[in-house]
């Protein structure tokens, strides 16, 4: 079976976490020089690296502009770091956070805007320039999680901003096991996050072999011969625990998010970072196979197609899309759905985002947006694309028999 995610991994990444001598340092420095930065500080989790960023830029009580169809982490840290969520509706036709919205949310109490560049699609630079030239007084922070090195127009996404807020889970675009990373030019801001960080992190005794026996794991568990076995395994319920990195009625973080990362994780990482460029260009080269290969038959389905953008997630927009899930299933494909939520409307943030919305375009997203596996080769792409193509076939003619009785 054909999972919709899996880390780029190699044997040497593999043996690194058991093996390599990196140090977090190292890893600093490398991933630093991959983005383009003078300066990277890494952390347990992105949540982590997000909810002491805040911290280091003084801000408390005051309002963080943010989309409404992201990941409900995000907002997790904005909240628990004291500060209030202000959500934005996608824009119409994209993915990305409505920034005519954003900027008419702006009030004196706005510290920052968090721009995401949502599957991958780099957010409009120019506009965030115009809204930051006329509202200096709020900071604009990149949100990298789906976006690590994506160009708006040549320009590298995370250097539009006083920093950048990454993600490295094995589900991301590059992984180091866990752990996040923050990224800026700003020496003052650097240099008060690490000293930040030095205060409330704390190093685990035995992460290192942990975390290379958990990449392992999920590594075999992801291969398509075994992911079969671990699929049906996940739908009786006795993984969830592993799985589910939210519950819709809590705002909390995971238990370990102050245990800083170590040499297993820093040794894979150094070796992601420096292959890093090689597989969002495989990425972009699926990207434009899938969207040829599926034109002619679902036109009207497919994302647009940006120079610059690095497909986190290949993601189409059909009007059903759990049933194209089930049925891909059936046939050893699993399909996804991913932001299948509108974060203000959690039970959760009702009350914080009283007021707030209406959130049209992010309903939409979460009732049509469905995700292709784009991590491995053209052969596997090539049966993603029969799968999903006998899917919208048969659905065609299901419509057509429909309507023919109808009528």
């Amino acid at each position: 079976m054909i999972p919709r995610l899996r880390p780029q991994l190699t044997l040497c990444d593999l043996v690194a976490a058991f093996a390599g001598r990196n140090s977090v340092e190292e890893f600093e420095t490398v991933f630093a020089e991959t983005m383009q930065q003078a300066h990277a500080v890494a952390f347990p989790y992105g949540r982590t690296a997000q909810l002491l960023l805040l911290e280091a830029m003084g801000l408390k009580d005051r309002e963080i502009i943010l989309p409404a169809y992201t990941c409900v982490v995000v907002a997790h840290a904005i909240v628990l770091s004291g500060n209030r969520p202000v959500f934005i509706d996608s824009e119409p036709g994209g993915f990305n956070m409505d920034l005519d919205l954003a900027e008419a949310a702006v009030t004196e109490r706005t510290a920052a805007i968090m721009a995401t560049s949502i599957h991958g699609y780099p957010v409009d630079l120019d506009r965030l320039d115009a809204i930051r030239e006329k509202h200096p007084h709020v900071a604009i922070l990149q949100d990298c999680a789906h976006s690590f090195a994506a160009e708006w127009q040549g320009r590298p996404v995370q250097k539009a901003g006083l920093a950048a807020i990454f993600g490295l889970n094995v589900s991301k675009l590059m992984t180091s096991i866990f752990g996040g990373m923050i990224t800026t030019d700003d020496n003052e801001l650097a240099a008060r996050l690490r000293e930040i960080r030095s205060r409330h992190l704390m190093r685990e005794g035995g992460r290192n072999l942990g975390r290379a026996v958990y990449l392992t794991a999920a590594a075999a568990a992801l291969s398509p011969p075994v992911f079969g076995m671990v699929k049906r395994i996940s739908e009786m319920g006795l993984i969830d625990r592993f799985i589910r990195y939210y519950d819709e009625s809590l705002i909390d973080m995971p238990k370990d998010y102050l245990s800083q990362i170590g040499r297993a994780e820093a040794s894979v990482g150094v070796r992601q970072s420096r292959r890093y460029r090689v597989n969002i260009q495989r990425r972009r080269d699926l990207a434009a196979y899938y969207d040829a290969s599926l034109g002619d038959m679902m036109p009207n389905a497919l994302p647009p197609l940006i120079d610059g953008a690095t497909y986190s997630h290949y993601v189409l927009r059909v009007d059903d899309p759990e049933t194209y899930c089930s049925e891909a299933l059936r046939r050893g494909v699993e399909l996804g759905r991913l932001i299948d939520y509108c974060v203000p409307d959690m039970p959760s943030y009702r009350e914080l985002a009283r007021g707030q919305g209406p959130f049209p375009e992010t309903h939409r997203l979460n009732r049509t947006v469905l995700n292709l596996p784009i991590w491995g080769d053209k052969a596997k792409a090539d049966r993603v694309i029969g799968v999903v193509k006998d899917i919208a076939r048969s659905r065609l003619v299901h419509h057509s028999s429909a309507y023919t009785k109808d009528h």
